[in-house]
């Protein structure tokens, strides 16, 4: 059985009278890839924030190889050093890459950016050929602007920099939502082969069941702001439990698809 290298432990946060998260509790696996669905406003992307610190939860915990990722930032992490360590564990790819890349610095630039803040010893421009070989980019890119690059490539320059630290886990907030769906096939393939490639654990935060079906083993859904199914993923998307899991797999569109049917349910549940 393999180790939990991430896990939340009954996370809540409240937004003055909105539970945006409520009791919120999952793990993952080292090397494993959970999956987060729900609408719009169910508490997903919070979720994800709190794990990767950028908010903080009222109560509850987010452990990273069993420490508790909280106390570290209060209690112990005084020093630089430190808090980089911290930040090193894990790492987010946001929806829409052009917004975290700095439209003045080049592919290159950026990553060796990231590079002498965490490693400023380490061999930079043998690292940066190295990332950008994983990706599937090359040297042209390394030259090139954020705005010179198209939206998939964008997206796997923001891959190779999260990776350039060396993450425990990859945190991908809708990663793939904005792409087209060929480009978004690469993008999934790609990240498969890193994960087989490097055992990275991923927690993928989407509202798209054809991208929890392809890449995740587990999934948790979730609905204002609290988990209602989880499991691992064949057995919940084959056989969902819960009528708001259900409700989610009848609205994809398909044929003989019934949105005033699915409208009249929602309305039930």
């Amino acid at each position: 059985m393999r180790k939990t290298v991430l896990e939340a432990v009954g996370l809540h946060r409240a937004y003055g009278p909105v539970q945006a998260v409520d009791d919120v509790s999952f793990r993952l696996a080292e090397g494993g890839s959970l999956g987060i669905v729900g609408e719009s406003g169910s508490g997903k992307t919070t979720t994800a924030r709190i794990v990767v610190g950028l908010e903080r939860a009222d109560s509850g915990q987010v452990r990273v190889h069993g420490r508790d990722r909280d106390r570290d930032r209060g209690d112990r992490v005084r020093g630089k050093a430190q808090r980089l360590a911290r930040a090193r564990e894990v790492q987010m790819v946001f929806q829409d890459p052009f917004l975290s890349l700095d439209p003045r610095t080049s592919v290159g630039g950026a990553l060796r950016e990231t590079l002498r803040l965490h490693f400023p010893d380490a061999d930079h421009g043998r690292r940066i050929a190295e990332l950008l070989d994983q990706v599937g980019l090359g040297a042209r890119e390394a030259d090139a602007l954020p705005r010179q690059l198209s939206g998939g490539q964008r997206q796997r320059v923001a891959i190779a920099r999260a990776l350039a630290v060396e993450p425990a886990v990859l945190v991908l907030d809708e990663a793939v939502a904005a792409l087209d769906v060929s480009v978004q096939a690469q993008i999934l393939n790609l990240l498969a082969d890193i994960r087989e490639q490097t055992g990275i654990g991923y927690l993928f935060i989407t509202h798209d069941l054809g991208v929890v079906r392809c890449v995740t083993d587990d999934v948790v859904v979730m609905r204002h702001g609290r988990i209602v199914e989880a499991g691992p993923t064949a057995q919940v998307l084959a056989a969902p439990e819960h009528p708001y899991t259900r409700l989610l797999l009848e609205s994809v569109p398909r044929p003989g698809w019934d949105p005033q049917g699915i409208a009249a349910a929602r309305r039930a549940l």
